[in-house]
């Protein structure tokens, strides 16, 4: 007979063996989920392609800014987990005739064949990047521009969203922002000199005739008299009958918007011929560390926009520290397209995609839609609802510098000093510089 002490203890008995068994059972079963997990392959690295003119200046740098944020994200240990991997293909966009069939066939290849996740270019010729919209949109795959500043681009977001939701603008201003930033920049150095005589010379695009037609109407508000009006081929390499019709025309203050490597030309025929007008613009290849060397020193009191970083004003806490690992990395100071590259790669994509905690596109479009972030460029880099990027006026007239901004720098003595705003040159110590040779700056 079993007593009730004895069916106790059997019940106990039973209980320990089931905990055993349940026991190896929960320990076999994580070996063998422990064995077959670290079977699995390894999640595959997020895919970055690269589209743009890699033989030539622009394109080149803006890789390099690529590249740089690439190999400090991977270091850090990827996004969610997963490294980066950059693919490129040269899609000729800065070689006249700048031919849309090579760089859309180069841009659906990154795609098709090179499966890349995300797209960024340089490019920025209206026809190019039309179409770089296009082939993103029916791919399904974000696309961030870097130098291209048309406001139709950012329009096709609103006009559309379903489809062109895809696209965003880093680093660069749009048309109208342009507008208003190089008013500004020409009134200040209006201040600075007192001069009245106003001259533009731009190379020939739909951009270029908003800013030209912008400029016709805010400056002579200011009192200013254009005196000359000039729109030039992106090919023209030599500038003798402009500078004469410049002269000719009695301009005191030269305004360029150059944006290719004719500005070398540019600025070697302005000092060779002593031209007695002050220049400050949009002189691209001027950014470039080098470009004292490529003029033969003949860039001495040039003046030129350009980001932050491009000539060292510590404008954000990641701004300097952005520019030594540039010049660290490739021996010389980024451009504005490499900043923008960096940027969009190293802090702008990796924010939106950990915040998202996926890769899936929707995900990470509503991310990038909610950002707010430092970057080199700025102190809270933003996206408008047209997925711009954006820059505010602040009360003096100017734009503030919370956002994005863009500085202006003059040649002097082998280096790239700040002159735009006035209070970043005061700051700075500098002072702005007049050619040295016979000009109307005699008289003050």
């Amino acid at each position: 007979m079993v007593s009730i002490l004895d069916s106790i203890a059997l019940t106990k008995t039973q209980t320990i063996a089931l905990v055993a068994i349940v026991l190896v059972a929960a320990v076999s079963g994580g070996i063998a989920y422990f064995l077959w997990s670290e079977n699995l392959p390894p999640e595959e690295d997020i895919k970055i392609g690269f589209c743009g003119d890699l033989d030539n200046v622009q394109g080149k740098n803006a890789w390099q800014g690529a590249v740089l944020a690439t190999e400090q994200i991977n270091a850090e240990g990827g996004i969610l987990g997963r490294n980066l991997t950059l693919i490129s293909e040269d899609d000729d966009d800065e070689t006249p005739p700048l031919d849309v069939a090579v760089a859309s066939n180069a841009l659906t290849k990154l795609i098709t064949l090179g499966n890349a996740d995300y797209i960024i270019t340089p490019a920025m010729g209206a026809t190019i990047v039309h179409s770089f919209q296009d082939i993103c949109a029916e791919h399904k795959k974000i696309l961030f521009t870097v130098r291209a500043v048309n406001d139709e681009f950012t329009q096709k977001v609103l006009d559309d969203y379903e489809r062109y939701k895809y696209y965003f603008r880093v680093g660069t201003m749009n048309s109208t922002a342009s507008s208003g930033v190089f008013f500004d920049q020409i009134m200040t150095f209006v201040n600075y000199t007192g001069f009245t005589k106003v001259a533009y010379l731009m190379q020939d695009s739909p951009t270029s005739q908003q800013i030209a037609s912008e400029l016709d109407k805010s400056l002579p508000e200011q009192g200013l008299n254009i005196v000359y009006r000039g729109m030039i081929s992106l090919v023209t390499t030599d500038f003798t009958s402009s500078f004469a019709a410049i002269e000719a025309s009695g301009a005191q203050l030269l305004f360029p918007m150059i944006v290719t490597q004719s500005s070398i030309s540019f600025v070697r025929e302005w000092y060779d011929r002593q031209s007695p007008v002050v220049v400050c613009g949009l002189l691209t290849s001027a950014q470039e560390s080098n470009f004292w060397e490529l003029t033969e020193g003949k860039c001495d009191a040039i003046s030129f926009a350009g980001q932050p970083a491009v000539g060292g004003y510590p404008l954000t806490n990641k701004t300097l520290l952005t520019r030594e690992a540039y010049m660290k990395r490739w021996g010389e100071s980024p451009t504005g397209g490499a900043v923008a590259a960096y940027d969009t790669l190293r802090f702008i994509l990796p924010d939106a995609i950990k915040r998202a905690g996926t890769t899936e596109t929707d995900a990470v479009i509503n991310a990038l839609e909610k950002t707010d972030i430092e970057t080199s460029h700025a102190r809270h880099f933003v996206f408008t609802s047209s997925h711009d990027t954006l820059m505010e006026a602040d009360s003096s007239g100017g734009y503030s510098m919370d956002h994005t901004f863009v500085c202006m720098f003059q040649w002097q003595n082998q280096t790239q000093v700040p002159v735009y705003p006035r209070e970043i040159m005061e700051e700075a110590g500098a002072t702005y510089k007049y050619p040295n040779w016979p000009g109307p700056w005699d008289n003050r």
